[in-house]
């Protein structure tokens, strides 16, 4: 099978799949109990008002013209407006964006710093303490539920425990330059509460201003949220590094080069965990668009204005549009995510096309 036709069929799936998300969050509204014209107005409207209501929204249509309706607005970009804020639902979702976006990209880079050497150490030392402690590790981040952790994080870091740091006090020398002249420790405690500066804002003031402040800011408050949402994917990754560094060791070429007199690190690292790497790019690349959805639990534990949050308050105020259209808005990144591994995969792999 060629690129082409093989970049043809998974689009065609992930069109499908999107349809298929539309079409049930669709049913779920329709079969939902209540009337959406009484939820938009209050219980305190009258008879009159919500029967203008519903035929200003077209509730008062069949089913299956309601469903149409919707569908090409979708292949449009309406996503209608919010009952509660009356505001267009596509604004409400793009806005919430790049605050996930930020934790999703924060929890990978926590995975990979982590797990990928945690795995190599604990595959290149099987049935030592090390690689007992990270097996231990591994089990212990699959199991932890994340609202739990998030909470036992800011009990800890947040409320109980600071954390030291080295402090300067500067003078003035004689040519204007300023030196450290005492070393103290002061201790801040993590934030448990609303991010207070956005990366992008953090950056435009460094690349401007040269301040530093706004990116420490930023770091302390999504550190807590990318551990939590990281942990569960720093646990799997670690888990298959070192399956996938086992597997590979037990090779034919690997015996070959160190019969060439290849130093043991160049044939771990430039050998082994070379070839490792091509499954874990898959999960790196899914995991993502699981961590675009997952965010949700961290996101309400640490309040974190992203697309999560942004769910849990629709549903709370029974904001179907709204609802809709964050779901809607999570299955197309999934899919596209998993698009782009797929040919990033194919173009590493061609075999892959062949399936």
């Amino acid at each position: 099978m060629s690129m082409a036709k093989f970049l043809v069929r998974r689009t065609l799936q992930a069109v499908f799949v999107i349809w298929g998300v539309i079409t049930i969050m669709f049913g779920l509204r329709a079969v939902s109990p209540g009337d959406p014209a009484t939820l938009m107005l209050g219980e305190g409207a009258t008879e009159e008002t919500i029967r203008r209501v519903r035929e200003q929204e077209g509730l008062d249509e069949p089913i299956h013209v309601q469903y149409l309706d919707y569908v090409q607005g979708i292949l449009v970009g309406d996503f209608g407006y919010s009952w509660r804020s009356s505001r267009e639902v596509e604004a409400m979702v793009i806005e919430r964006v790049p605050a996930t976006v930020e934790l999703a990209v924060a929890a990978t880079i926590v995975a990979i710093v982590i797990a990928i050497p945690l795995g190599v150490i604990s595959a290149t030392r099987r049935n030592e303490p090390s690689d007992y402690g990270a097996t231990l590790f591994s089990l212990l981040g699959i199991s932890t539920p994340n609202f739990w952790l998030g909470l036992m994080l800011i009990l800890l870091f947040g409320v109980w425990f600071g954390i030291p740091y080295p402090t300067f006090t500067y003078t003035w020398a004689s040519a204007g330059v300023p030196y450290p002249t005492s070393l103290g420790v002061d201790f801040f405690s993590f934030p448990t509460g609303r991010r207070a500066v956005g990366f992008h804002e953090a950056v435009i003031a460094l690349a401007l201003h040269g301040s530093v402040t706004e990116m420490g800011t930023w770091l302390r408050h999504i550190t807590l949220p990318a551990i939590t949402l990281g942990t569960y994917f720093t646990a799997l990754i670690t888990r298959l590094t070192r399956s996938g560094m086992v597997d590979e060791l037990g090779k034919p070429y690997v015996t070959a080069t160190r019969a060439k007199g290849l130093s043991e690190d160049l044939v771990r690292y430039k050998h082994v965990l070379r070839n490792t790497m091509i499954p874990i790019i898959t999960v790196l690349g899914l995991q993502m668009g699981t961590l675009l959805g997952g965010a949700v639990i961290t996101e309400t534990v640490f309040n974190w204005p992203g697309l999560g949050l942004r769910l849990i308050d629709a549903l709370d105020a029974r904001d179907w549009p709204l609802m809709q259209g964050i779901v809607v808005f999570i299955a197309i990144a999934f899919v596209t995510i998993n698009i782009c591994v797929d040919t990033l995969y194919a173009v590493l792999n061609p075999q892959v096309t062949d399936e």
